[in-house]
């Protein structure tokens, strides 16, 4: 038996380490480190628009994790195959068993447990739903009629509690709403080229605002202010460098070594010399792409000078934004000029569609573009 399937729900939660508003790369981290307890996993995504819509990671038989497009948050937790023996699921509720190899859950069940609710085809009560069909199988075949109390319940569907109280349908492609589980996390990152960028935390009411400045912010500055660093690495590859104008100061800087923190989805590349931020990496965190999952989804954005003085909302491109706008936006009518990258070169192991990205260089900024114009990570120097 899979002790992590003895599951306590909580309503408008989730239930254990399926907690709503956890991130998809802090989940898949977890899930990656037991693979005995989750042997079969799958991540479920649509090719073309990866960047913006809804990730999908079921994990066989029992469980369907919905993440948002965007933020790629837990959204909704589907719990499904209740009967299913391989392995063997109880569900409890305020140390109350709902479901279990020995006790069928039924209507007259969930009625006795949550109490009353409003009439309809599932029993919605807040945070949490219990639907009749299986994902639409038996459709057409006889059925229980709709309000018999011995009615087996197939799903149980968890999700983040309205604002406003109500009880009315969530829309999947909907963002989750800032809750506990984002606590700490970086909320999003305004870019400013030849300048930095400046990073926001949840919770965003009490966050004060973090700004890294190249040629400014210390090692020692990001240590103080984001903590030791998951990884330090020295860098070693400088092919780059045959593609760019050798400056005085780049013999004196040396290769440099990089903080990375994989938990915001950035890397900062620091001088040697100074112990100062030379170069600021974002990554997007694209399914599909060579680094997916190595960097939770930085959710950056590049922001220009304001129109006028009296303009107090500058103008802004996010990662999600195609790379055709943010090009445009960035001040060239039609691409510049890129360089081919195939990040799968070096491990032979690894088979992707589309493994090969297309490097856009502008002033003070490098785009790293998929063959589907999503920017997979941005570069400032």
């Amino acid at each position: 038996m899979y002790s992590a399937l003895d599951i306590d729900i909580k309503p408008g939660q989730g239930f254990g380490i399926f907690e709503i508003g956890t991130s998809l790369w802090t989940l898949l981290d977890i899930l990656r480190r037991e693979p005995n307890l989750y042997p079969q996993i799958d991540v479920k995504y649509d090719p073309d628009t990866s960047a913006t819509t809804p990730v999908i990671v079921h994990i066989r038989p029992h469980i369907d994790l919905l993440f948002s497009g965007k933020q790629q948050r837990l959204h909704t937790v589907c719990i499904r195959q209740l009967r299913d023996q391989s392995p063997p699921l109880t569900v409890q509720y305020n140390g109350n068993i709902l479901s279990s190899p020995n006790e069928v859950l039924r209507r007259v069940g969930v009625s006795k447990m949550f109490g009353p609710t409003y009439p309809g085809d599932e029993l919605r009560y807040p945070g949490i739903w219990f639907s009749f069909e299986e994902d639409g199988i038996g459709e057409g075949l006889t059925a229980p009629r709709p309000g018999d109390k011995a009615q087996e319940v197939k799903r149980i569907i968890i999700l983040q509690n309205e604002r406003d109280g109500s009880n009315s349908a969530i829309d999947a492609l909907d963002e989750v709403h800032e809750c506990a589980a984002m606590t700490g996390e970086l909320a999003r990152a305004i870019v400013k080229v030849h300048d930095g960028v400046t990073l926001q935390f949840h919770p965003i009411a009490f966050s004060t605002f973090l700004h890294v400045g190249i040629g400014e912010t210390t090692a020692q500055d990001l240590q103080l202010e984001l903590g030791p660093p998951p990884r330090i690495h020295y860098k070693e590859d400088e092919r780059m460098k045959i593609h760019a104008a050798v400056r005085p100061t780049d013999s004196e800087d040396g290769t440099g070594y990089f903080y990375n923190y994989f938990q915001h989805g950035i890397d900062f590349l620091l001088s040697e010399r100074t112990h100062t931020v030379r170069k600021i990496i974002l990554h997007t965190n694209i399914p599909g792409s060579p680094l997916f999952q190595r960097y939770k989804r930085c959710s950056w954005e590049i922001e220009d000078k304001p129109e006028d003085d009296e303009d107090d909302t500058p103008p802004r491109k996010r990662f999600f934004d195609r790379f055709e706008t943010i090009s445009h936006f960035l001040g060239h009518r039609e691409p510049p000029p890129s360089m081919i990258l195939d990040r799968t070169d070096e491990d032979e192991h690894l088979t992707l569609p589309n493994s090969k990205t297309r490097l856009h260089g502008y002033d003070g900024i490098v785009l790293e573009v998929s063959e589907l114009s999503q920017v997979v990570s941005l570069v400032l120097f």
